[in-house]
């Protein structure tokens, strides 16, 4: 949503810090009370409460609370005090809502005349913004409307006090009209700046001298707040009265504020039995104006949706806040879940539904005692995957669980779920084309024609219709899009792309309808993209002007950048003449830069489709970016040819929904556009219906509208006056809306009433009025449009051909694989880690149960080296092995190598990498000989002395036992304190206790043979993986075989040598030179002839 309501207190306190100086105007002086109010402290803060006469007020978005008698002034603080009290968390009935009165306003008493009040609205429009002003104020001012004076400011424009003065202040004392005009001109100022979409002042009090505000009603524009947030700080957007808000609806507003999807949730009733999560802004309006339809209003729990491709992770925690509100009370009916949804265009349906499954398994004995059945209706991109794992967990939920697909009409599951319609016990369903390559897969051609018979099917698919030009026509205007439109794709969003060209190449397109990117954050390449089977090259250009001086012929743009860009790159794209279409995707435009693209694209005539819109479709011709989905519902929607049908909608994701609809109810789709969501979109329904109208290749239109705006009362109007002559099917969806207590905004931005005029109902009935084919409700939105094509065929405007199968286009390989149509052999393999799902797994382990388990390192290296938990005392030992082994002086070779690596000014990884390359034999590689050595004596059955004077005769040195400087006499901490850990907690030690034995021997000799770090070590890493219970022999072994016990030094010493990496660079030590007084030169002698 975009504009919505602020408290009353919120809107004076931006008054006070952003009303520019030098007006009339008094600081407004508040304070709110809440629940937790204390007022000791509120009067501490707002030392006036107790000295001067006070107003209080609910401040909770009441209409009219004076007339209501929710006023009391001229009280002092002990009468506020207990006015307050008397109502604080009491139920008031406010028309049909009803709520609790929590968050009230104090103010001081100004003492005024009737003949000193005012009243001051600004509110914005399409073209422009409105300032209504009226020399009386007050709660007796009646329609305002219809009294008040106005003044238009047109977008981008300004005023001045002379203009304010001439068109608003006629009726003020000629003493006071500078001061008026002064403060309104810098009020308007005020609200162009900080985004305003509302604000009214009633009554504004002026004096002789000076301008009060008393009461206040404003809304903001949410979307603006990347562009305000410093102005307005934080702002608090309270419900409607009679309706609660509750954490659980904060927690997805700030799930959806740090997502590029949409996620939206509004608790209606917490103590429903039906309960939706539904995808789709449009799709979500819909299935609740069903659950109305059917008298399950007062049973709606919520109203919601979920899409724009949100992750599995995001889906989950929606699902996931829904199941757990819908589990906090029992209803003696059971409850429903209606999990349904239009046809997606771009969101992976599996990939949506995993994270829901993942959250109804995790309620499963929660679902079961709550007694909730569970409906299932989705299509869209790999939506077959998704329905089967659908379909699987409902055999294992122990609850009633029904799958359906685009077979089913889309809202038919909330029959289902009330109990208005029998469920099916067998889901017909239609050929699905998820393996669209096989042309076999087609179905038979299309004979839809009342008894008309189709005609050769060698007839080429762009001549699927032959229609009969009838009746007059308001001349054929420029079509927007045709099978040779070129356009220019604004962002890196090659699936969109390539999804552009598997349309053009299976429409049979003789060239790409996408000549070239603009991505502003890397240099000029080109970006390899497939054309039916072959790979071509397309262009990506840093700057817009080089793309659009290298492809002139390039007529359209679509715009993938996001909402805080998508402006600057329209206006861009505006100063070049030879683009007339933008196509604007990105949800979240501020209001204000949107209007400001509408004023300039009329200027250049230019066409703009949306913001907030997934785009258009001219099947045969062009597509925008991914409207129509994946290519299989491209194939069974029939979009690669020409049908009779255009359509205009405001949601893009119930435009592929009409595309299923119009395919089987007629022979197809001529255009469809979805002009947006937001409340002002670039072009509006009759921009399109006038297109339609003056194209005699469409036969009939259909207008889905909805709730909020009046662009609809437009085509009433051209209906009644006959300038639309052609069959016109219309549907308003939002009905529901009027059912509910407390005003509720929908998915869209501009879905929202803030009249009666603009309900779905009033405008369904104005569209049947004017001559509209308007039906029941959507459920029946097929059966009129198949009733109205039927007609048409008889008389004989359409003569319906036969289908001729497309051609192929090959799937990519990486959605091939995920549709379970190919394998291959992976490249790779892993068992320890998977970053793919939710969270971030070592071994089995979620990431979060490795942190909040407190395993510490030596866990993670248990998890991640020995796929296993091991017990605690092994973890330890770990972590004590990595202390002692972290650096032993600078004077070892890989310090040293570390050391002169960082003097000679070569970076981190580097260095630390030439030191630990040293590690062999010779320098900390004796753990791995050492383990070996002594386990293979031990395991022979060697005596200690046996094992020495073996090793001896061999020649060779016995690993892990020697010291430089340590001896028996000075022994060292490091084994002193590993030997005492390992003999204390390790349930067995046989190995060491052998090498302790050796040691006494080696000693005896020579007393710096004492069994070192690296020998201490090794023994006991043995003994660990030998006896801890953890590991069976066979795997103990070879874990010594593959020299995992080396990796603690590896590990341990790599800390120490990062640590001289930043020593050197910290001390800013100069390139290391050896002293030639340190080395020995040694040559040959000269040789003499």
């Amino acid at each position: 949503m975009s504009a919505k309501a602020i408290r009353e207190a919120t809107g004076k306190n931006l008054i006070n810090k952003h009303l520019p100086g030098g007006t009339a105007a008094v600081q407004c002086r508040f304070a709110s009370v809440e629940p937790e109010t204390k007022f000791s402290e509120l009067v501490a803060t707002h030392p006036w409460l107790k000295s001067e006469k006070l107003v209080v007020k609910p401040d909770q978005l009441i209409k009219r609370r004076g007339k209501l008698g929710l006023i009391a002034v001229n009280k002092d603080l002990a009468e506020v005090q207990q006015w307050i009290s008397d109502r604080m968390n009491k139920e008031q009935k406010i028309g049909a809502a009803t709520g609790k009165l929590r968050n009230f306003i104090i103010e001081p008493f100004v003492p005024h005349k009737d003949n000193e009040e005012v009243y001051v609205c600004i509110y914005s429009h399409r073209h422009g913004d409105t300032i209504l002003f009226y020399h009386q104020g007050g709660v007796d001012i009646g329609d305002v409307d219809s009294k008040a004076v106005k003044l238009e400011v047109p977008v981008g424009e300004s005023v001045d006090e002379k203009r304010i003065t001439e068109a608003l202040l006629s009726q003020v004392d000629a003493s006071k009209k500078a001061m008026i005009a002064n403060f309104v001109n810098n009020l308007y100022k005020l609200y162009v700046d900080l985004y305003f979409t509302y604000l009214e002042i009633n009554p504004l009090v002026v004096t002789q001298k000076e301008i009060y505000v008393l009461d206040l009603a404003a809304k903001l524009d949410a979307t603006a707040d990347f562009i305000c947030k410093p102005m307005w700080g934080e702002i608090d957007y309270p419900p409607p009265f009679g309706r609660d808000a509750y954490p659980e609806e904060a927690y997805i507003a700030d799930l959806d504020s740090k997502s590029g999807a949409s996620l939206k949730l509004t608790i209606l009733n917490k103590s429903g039995r039906i309960w939706t999560m539904v995808a789709g802004g449009g799709a979500s309006v819909i299935y609740s104006d069903t659950i109305c339809d059917l008298g399950g209003a007062k049973e709606l729990a919520n109203y919601g949706e979920y899409s724009g491709a949100p992750s599995e992770q995001q889906t989950y925690e929606y699902a996931k806040t829904i199941l757990s509100l819908m589990t906090q009370e029992k209803h003696p009916q059971g409850k429903v879940l209606i999990t349904g949804g239009g046809i997606a265009n771009f969101t992976n349906v599996a990939a949506t539904f995993r994270g829901i499954i993942t959250a109804l398994v995790e309620f499963q004995q929660r679902l079961i005692e709550h007694k909730v059945s569970i409906f299932v209706r989705r299509a869209g991109p790999n939506y077959q995957e998704g329905l089967r794992r659908m379909r699987e967990v409902g055999q294992t939920l122990g609850i009633p669980l029904y799958v359906f697909g685009p077979e089913t009409h889309m809202t038919a599951i909330c029959g289902m779920a009330l109990g208005t319609r029998p469920i099916p016990q067998e889901n017909n369903v239609e050929f699905a084309t998820a393996n669209f390559l096989l042309p076999s897969g087609e179905k038979e051609p299309n004979k839809k024609s009342l008894g008309v018979e189709g005609v050769d099917g060698g007839v080429a698919a762009a001549a699927a219709c032959s229609r009969k030009i009838q009746g007059d026509s308001l001349g054929v205007q420029t079509p927007m899009f045709t099978n040779k439109t070129k356009s220019i794709v604004w962002g890196m969003q090659t699936r969109a792309v390539q999804s552009m060209l598997d349309f053009d190449f299976v429409c049979s397109r003789p060239e790409p309808s996408v000549v070239a990117i603009i991505y502003p954050f890397t240099g000029d390449h080109k970006q390899k993209f497939y054309w039916g089977h072959k790979e071509i090259l397309i262009p990506v250009y840093k700057k817009m002007n080089d793309a659009m001086t290298k492809h002139p012929e390039a007529d359209v743009l679509v715009n993938f950048a996001s909402l805080r860009s998508a402006y600057q790159s329209t206006v861009e794209t505006m100063e070049f003449p030879q683009i007339r279409t933008i196509a604007i995707i990105a949800e979240g435009i501020p209001e204000n830069q949107t209007r400001k693209l509408i004023k300039l694209a009329n200027e250049k005539k230019v066409a703009i489709i949306g913001p907030a819109t997934v785009g258009g479709v001219k099947p045969g011709c062009f597509k925008i970016g991914n409207t129509g989905g994946m290519m299989d519902n491209i194939l069974h929607s029939k979009l690669y040819r020409s049908g009779s049908v255009a359509y205009v909608s405001r949601s893009g994701g119930m435009s592929n929904e009409l595309n299923n609809i119009v395919s089987k109810a007629t022979d197809g789709v001529y255009e469809g556009v979805a002009i947006g969501g937001d409340r002002y979109p670039g072009t509006t329904f009759m921009d399109h219906i006038m297109r339609y109208q003056g194209d005699e290749n469409v036969k009939m239109i259909i207008l889905l509208g909805e709730v909020g705006g009046v662009e609809e009362y437009e085509v009433c109007n051209a209906l009644k006056n006959k300038i639309i002559t052609k069959p016109l099917v219309a549907w308003c969806i939002g009905t529901c809306a009027g059912m509910f207590t407390s005003e509720v905004q929908f998915g869209h931005a501009g879905s929202c009433a803030n009249s009666n005029q603009e309900t779905a109902t009033a405008k369904n009935e104005a569209l049947k009025a004017a001559g509209a084919h308007v039906p029941a409700s959507f459920d029946y939105l097929g059966e009129v449009i198949q009733e109205v094509y039927e007609k048409l065929v008889i008389q004989g405007v359409i003569i319906p051909r036969a289908e001729v199968p497309p051609p192929t286009v090959p799937m990519d390989y990486s959605w091939a694989r995920e549709l379970g149509l190919i394998r291959k052999p992976a490249s790779f393999m892993t068992s320890i880690c998977d970053e793919r799902g939710q969270e971030l797994i070592y071994a089995g382990m979620p990431i979060s149960d490795v942190l909040q388990k407190n395993v510490g390192i030596g866990g993670v290296i248990s998890l991640l080296w020995f796929q296993r938990c091991l017990p605690t005392y092994v973890c330890k030992f770990f972590e004590m092995c990595l202390m002692v082994t972290a650096d032993h002086g600078p004077a070892v070779s890989g310090a040293h190598n570390t050391i002169v690596c960082a003097r000679a000014g070569k970076d981190l990884v580097s260095s630390l990498v030439s030191g630990l390359l040293t590690i062999g034999d010779r320098f900390g590689g004796a753990l791995d000989g050492a383990a070996k050595q002594f386990s293979e004596a031990y395991d022979t059955g060697m005596h200690p002395a046996e094992f020495v004077n073996h090793m001896r005769n061999k020649g060779q040195l016995i690993m892990g036992i020697g010291h430089r400087v340590k001896s028996i006499n000075n022994p060292d901490q490091r084994v002193k304190i590993v030997k005492e850990f390992v003999m204390a907690n390790f349930p067995a030690t046989p190995l060491l206790l052998y090498a302790l034995e050796v040691e006494k021997i080696t000693t005896s000799k020579k007393p710096n043979l004492i069994l070192n770090v690296d020998g201490v070590i090794a023994c006991s890493f043995v003994d660990m993986l030998r006896n801890c219970g953890s590991f069976t022999s066979e795997e103990a072994q070879e874990y010594i075989n593959i020299g995992a016990i080396n990796s603690l030094f590896v590990l341990g010493r790599s800390i120490g040598f990062i640590g001289h990496f930043m020593d050197q660079k910290r001390l800013k030590q100069g390139l290391y030179r050896h002293p030639w007084d340190d080395i020995s030169y040694v040559l040959p002698e000269q040789y003499n002839n």
